[in-house]
């Protein structure tokens, strides 16, 4: 029915296999939208976002036109107060560029379900903004040693990272359902199937 769309998000903690679960959706034909990615062209070269940043942590963090966000990572993981700053000023466009996207999907009927990669859903509150949340799921034994291989980070500083996000445990308490993604890459696909397949019948039970 047109207009009527499933508005699905799909978070989880950092290295979770979110990225993962979001290119499986896209593979079985979902229309899908990555948060990380609007944040990175929210503090793109001339952008509002980039010069916001720049008033407020020093123009220093932009280097020939581009921020420098290795540098801008460690100031904001280090202070909760600069990571809040930071946030007031990226988490907005992120989601009016989130809100568009779900808004033109619904306009046209070309989907009846859509999903959003968001990873901070929970601790910006906007869970509500979605009929269902899915989260990605792992041990933090196994988050813990994926930040650390990916980023080639300290022991310390992944934690450091990690902990700036609610616990994972948190998250798959309060998600409508959870993608199982500690494991090989085949038994989270499996795990991303049997939760479309739920989303497929949500989505249409609210056309009806």
């Amino acid at each position: 029915m047109r207009g009527r769309l499933l508005r699905v998000a799909l978070t989880g903690g950092i290295a979770t296999g979110k990225s993962h679960c979001l290119r499986r959706f896209a593979a079985h034909g979902i229309p899908v939208i990555d948060a990380d990615v609007l944040a990175h062209e929210a503090l793109a070269p001339d952008s509002p976002g980039l010069r916001a940043v720049a008033t407020r942590f020093g123009a220093h963090l932009v280097v020939d036109g581009s921020l420098d966000r290795q540098a801008l990572g460690r100031l904001v993981f280090a202070d909760a107060a600069a990571r809040a700053d930071l946030e007031a000023i990226v988490h907005p466009l992120v989601y009016g560029s989130i809100g568009a996207w779900f808004d033109n999907l619904a306009r046209t009927g070309s989907a009846s379900l859509a999903v959003a990669d968001i990873p901070l859903l929970y601790e910006t509150k906007h869970e509500g903004d979605f009929d269902r949340v899915v989260v990605a799921a792992c041990e933090p034994s196994i988050q813990l040693a994926r930040v650390m291989a990916r980023d080639g980070l300290s022991e310390a500083d992944a934690r450091r990272r990690i902990d700036a996000q609610l616990p994972i445990a948190q998250k798959r308490q309060r998600a409508d359902y959870v993608i199982e993604s500690g494991g090989a890459a085949a038994q989270t696909d499996a795990s991303v199937v049997r939760v479309l397949e739920c989303l497929r019948a949500d989505a249409v039970a609210l056309g009806r």
